[in-house]
């Protein structure tokens, strides 16, 4: 296995999201994007959907997608050699798979989780732009 201290410094591009990315941005409204920390993630109207874990703490190419609490603790049951959490996630509403362990099938199934929890906040976002007059 690969750590991060073996990774070159600055590498923040990794191979193994290609097929992530391409298969990302065939669900309605998906853009391929660099996140602020340079790490490559896929968004819908500016809202985080997936992308590389960039933390420390997070596996070598590993994704990070969006998960209600209840869904990812089914996903790490059902196959903890690929989805897992780390402390630095755990708050949040996420879960991280090994990229390379995910089959076609699983990904769109976890692409697919996620584009329907971004949805919502996409609408929330758009709401608080607009101006008091336009409600």
């Amino acid at each position: 296995m690969v750590t991060r201290e073996q990774r070159p410094v600055g590498h923040m591009h990794s191979d193994a999201f290609d097929i992530v990315r391409r298969m990302g941005v065939t669900l309605p409204g998906v853009e391929a994007i660099v996140r602020y920390d340079g790490a490559p993630g896929l968004a819908i109207a500016g809202v985080f959907m997936a992308g590389l874990a960039a933390h420390e703490s997070a596996e070598l190419d590993t994704l990070v997608v969006r998960a209600n609490p209840e869904e990812r603790e089914l996903f790490i049951q059902d196959a903890p050699q690929v989805y897992y959490l780390t402390d630095y996630y755990r708050p949040h509403p996420v879960v991280l798979a090994r990229i390379r362990k995910l089959t076609p099938d699983a990904l769109r199934a976890l692409l697919a989780v996620s584009h329907r929890l971004t949805l919502p906040k996409t609408r929330a976002r758009r709401g608080s732009r607009r101006s008091p007059r336009s409600r």
